[in-house]
């Protein structure tokens, strides 16, 4: 079972499971502290368990093993091992730690400000847990399975579930459970992406050109940035043209446009943003 992880071990292994560790007490204290002293919802399975204890008072950490049980089942024949295996992992590390963690004191009983600072806390929690290759499992699984049966992508099913746990809290309880459950998830989303793809000052420009190597030469010489140039066809002209690519800091936008207009003032400049880099002059391969 453990094949597909021999290249990682051990000390890899271990870098993943204590990863897992801490994001997983990040969210606990989130939902502890946060969201279900002040009646918000969550999506998901952990919103299910969240839903449950708010009628029947089940412990939330219990309700969540419970809930993952029969998916992890339906699991076993769908998913890869891997990602089954770290899915288990999760869940019960998540579990132990919303167990551990229940007896915690609600760190505001500002419903908005609970909202925000708990989809910001989770969001950070669940990108660690990713990062680490890890999985909460959950409606994951469920959504992997639905999507073999369906023409719905996975991530359609999953807004399709977390729409209909909202609905119910909505029903069951108050209308503005849902709403504030739309902004700690729509929070938590964008955090969890920070955290996977960092704070990133990136851009990449491309710059079609009739004097791509003075461009490049410029941009070499005085940013001191890798260029890669290749050619192209204006589709509507059938000319050859020349392209010029390289990735720069967010700073380094405004020497980037005087060097082309210097060079070139008809070239055509497009930028954009660029959400992680790595290699030589930026971030380095180590933790990826």
């Amino acid at each position: 079972m453990l094949r597909g992880f021999r290249k990682f071990f051990p000390w890899q292994l271990i870098k993943y499971f204590l990863g897992i560790v801490l994001g997983s007490t990040i969210v606990s204290i989130s939902i502890n502290t946060l969201i279900i002293p002040n009646d918000i919802a969550d999506g998901g399975i952990t919103g299910i368990a969240i839903i449950l204890h708010y009628l029947f008072n089940w412990p939330v950490s219990w309700a969540v093993l419970l809930l993952n049980l029969p998916l992890f089942f339906l699991g076993m024949r769908i998913v890869g091992r891997n990602f089954l295996v770290l899915s288990i992992l999760g869940v019960g590390v998540l579990s132990a730690t919303l167990s551990l963690t229940t007896h915690l004191p609600a760190l505001t009983h500002d419903t908005l400000l609970a909202a925000i600072s708990g989809g910001v806390l989770t969001g950070i929690g669940m990108g660690i847990i990713f990062r680490s290759r890890g999985s909460l499992g959950g409606t994951d699984i469920l959504a992997v399975l639905l999507t073999r049966k369906t023409s719905f992508s996975v991530g359609q099913i999953l807004l399709g579930i977390d729409a209909v746990i909202f609905l119910c809290a909505a029903i069951l309880f108050e209308p503005e459970m849902a709403m504030y459950a739309m902004i700690y998830m729509f929070i938590a989303t964008r955090v969890v992406d920070l955290v996977q793809e960092g704070l990133s000052l990136s851009k990449s420009v491309l710059v079609v050109t009739s004097q791509p190597y003075k461009i490049a030469e410029d941009i070499m010489a005085k940013l001191e940035r890798g260029v890669t140039l290749f050619q192209a066809i204006g589709a509507f002209s059938g000319e050859e043209k020349q392209v010029v690519y390289c990735v720069i800091n967010r700073s380094e936008l405004s020497q980037i446009k005087q060097i082309v207009r210097e060079q070139d003032p008809r070239a055509f400049l497009a930028v954009s943003e660029v959400p992680e880099v790595v290699g030589e002059g930026f971030s380095s391969w180590k933790g990826h």
